[in-house]
This record gives C-alpha cells, structure tokens and sequence, in this order.
C-alpha cells in the first residue's frame, strides 16, 4: 500500500466519483483509459468466462488501486469490479498517473504491493486445497475486516453488501456450506447474520478460530 502522504498527493490527481451498491466500477474487456483509487466502500474483483459463468478474484476496499494492472500494460481489462457497498473513488486518467508514478519514483513500491497481490492469491488457493470449511470462512471474514473502513467498534466489525452466494464463491463452496458454516460461528456466539449483513462480534476469538488447521 502508498504512504498516506502519497495516497493523499495521488488523490489530489484526479476527480472524486461515487458509484452505487452493485454497480460496475470497471468493465471487463474495456480499455485501460483510467483507474480508480477507492477511498471509502467495499468491491469485488470477478472474472466473466465465455460460458457466463463468473469467477471470484478478489476483494478490495479503501487504499487500493483498481485497474492499474491495464494501464500499466496497455491491455484492455481482464476483470470486472463490482461495488458491493456504496463507494468513493478517485478517477485517475490512466496516461497522468503513469506520469505521476514516474516523477514520483514509485514504480518499486507498486511492483512490491503486485507481488503482495500474487502471494495473496497463492495463500488462497493454498487454503482451498487444505483447510476446513470454518477455518476458511473465518479467515475471509477477517480479511473483509480489515479492507472495510465501516461500522468498526472496538472488538466487533459490521460487514455489509455481501450475499451469502458471495462468501461461498470467495472460499470455494457451495452457498448451503456457507449457511453451515455461519451457523456454527453463530453457535458459538462469534458472529451475527442478517440479509447482506454479517456482524464479527468478537474479532480476537475468531482469529483463534482462523488459526485452526
């Protein structure tokens, strides 16, 4: 991630734009005229296969970069991103960033946040491949805590915008394993479920649960 005095000097570069709950920040396929920097609200990286069918990448929120990887390679873009809250973000002229990033000597610290990027994309298929259920559904859900900035209070976190169908695409199983998986965190009074919300009541007891193997 930039240094917030960067983050502030990259936002003062383009123009504020909010877009609404479910709506298409970046379109698949599109040219790579622009990227966004989220500053506030939580997103979704997928990828739309020829047959339809749509495959879960990844989750962002605030301080990352959203569609960099396009203007960086002047292809177009190879994923859609989809607001799942409402969010704000800086709409960056893709030729003025590459401007920015070069005056700026940052090109390093990205290439370091992009292979961040690549070894939390390796851990999750790692995950896939050898941990239960629950262990994988508490690990999500404390990564979603840290990347949303909304309705943090002390030791509980409120995720919003999420459907059950999008938890189970993100750990790889079907959406009546999620509602298992729920239930027993619920059980155990770790968690609270509404429609679209899901409340961590006690961050430091799931992360023991996360830490399971």
């Amino acid at each position: 991630m930039l240094s917030d005095e960067v983050w502030r000097e990259l936002r003062d570069q383009g123009v504020t734009r909010r877009f609404p709950e479910r709506s298409v920040m970046l379109r698949q396929g599109a040219p790579g005229t622009h990227l966004l920097a989220l500053t506030s609200g939580l997103a979704k990286v997928v990828c739309r296969e020829p047959s339809g069918a749509k495959t879960w990448l990844a989750f962002r929120g605030p301080g990352d970069l959203l569609g960099e990887v396009s203007v960086f390679n002047g292809t177009s873009r190879t994923a859609d991103v989809v607001a799942l809250t409402p969010c704000v973000a800086v709409v960056l002229d893709a030729q003025r960033f590459v401007r920015f990033v070069e005056e700026r000597g940052l090109v390093i610290q990205l290439m370091r946040q992009a292979l961040a990027r690549m070894r939390e994309s390796d851990l999750y298929r790692g995950e896939l491949q050898s941990l239960p259920l629950v262990v994988r559904l508490a690990r999500t859900l404390l990564r979603l805590a840290v990347l949303t900035d909304r309705g943090t209070e002390g030791n509980s976190v409120r995720l919003t915008g999420l459907n059950q169908e999008e938890v189970a695409q993100a750990i790889g199983v079907t959406r009546n394993a999620v509602i298992s998986g729920l239930r027993q965190l619920r059980a155990v009074g770790l968690v609270e479920t509404a429609r679209r919300v899901i409340v961590i009541k006690d961050v430091k007891a799931l992360e023991c649960w996360a830490a399971a193997d």
